[in-house]
């Protein structure tokens, strides 16, 4: 992903996550209003109104980071890093800045064809005044609609539909976004949790072994997960863990 994207990315990072928040018939009728910093009694119920929808959106930007990495991949590829490095048994080592800053810069290359559509069909036409504020809306979550879909399960997008108590959808595009959402956040926790299930079974076995020898040894005060350690190390820097399982995460959301 280019500067530029990245740059446009951040610009419409707060009405988007206003968007994700309100279905679209609510946000038809709320347009944004002007931010003047000062304090003044309310004289008429639309002055009320306007602070109200000021204060909505001030804690909605608040929440914009939360509510942007629960719609991306972020959240498969920073459970899939962590559980790694425990699985390895260095809880320390690589940091979680590390891991974090990883995860983000996976995120970023993954997210980049969404971005990049978000600012061809919806960014770049609204600043050059040829679509209305809402238009820019529509085709922002377009394509991050279409990311999700891609990644959700069809039995939690069934759970979180007979929790809102909806008909059948007939189509993709029936799918409120409200109800999206949830269904992609749990699918993409019950992906990551398989992956690191299997990422775990290698390193178990080391430990078992271990522990096997050590108690056949009789040194059975002697922490099996120290004596471990090593070897684990030495089998993920062999099968090169971190390029198999970065290639394992981008093809995952790429295929």
């Amino acid at each position: 992903m280019g500067r530029g994207s990245f740059k446009n990315f951040i610009k419409i990072l707060g009405a988007f996550c206003l968007f994700l928040m309100t279905n679209a018939q609510s946000f038809a009728a709320i347009a944004f209003p002007n931010i003047n910093i000062g304090m003044q009694g309310a004289n008429t119920p639309q002055e009320f109104t306007q602070g109200v929808q000021v204060l909505i959106l001030l804690t909605i930007l608040t929440l914009a980071p939360s509510i942007i990495i629960m719609t991306t991949a972020f959240v498969r590829i920073v459970i899939v890093l962590t559980l790694t490095r425990q699985a390895i048994g260095t809880t320390t080592l690589p940091p979680s800045q590390v891991i974090i800053g990883l995860a983000l810069i996976l995120t970023f290359f993954v997210m980049s064809p969404t971005l990049s559509k978000i600012n061809e069909t919806a960014y770049q036409p609204y600043i050059k005044n040829q679509i209305t504020q809402q238009a820019a809306l529509d085709n922002a979550i377009k394509p991050v609609r279409t990311f999700m879909f891609k990644q959700t399960h069809d039995k939690e997008l069934e759970l979180f539909r007979n929790l809102a108590k909806l008909p059948k959808f007939k189509n993709p595009d029936s799918v409120p976004t409200y109800v999206l959402i949830p269904a992609f956040v749990l699918s993409e926790l019950k992906t990551a949790f398989k992956i690191g299930f299997i990422i775990f079974l290698p390193f178990l076995v080391i430990d078992i072994v271990v522990a096997s020898i050590l108690v056949s040894m009789g040194m059975l005060f002697l922490p099996p997960t120290t004596i471990a350690m090593p070897f684990k190390l030495i089998m993920f820097v062999m099968v090169d863990g971190w390029y198999l399982i970065t290639k394992s995460l981008i093809e995952g959301f790429v295929t």
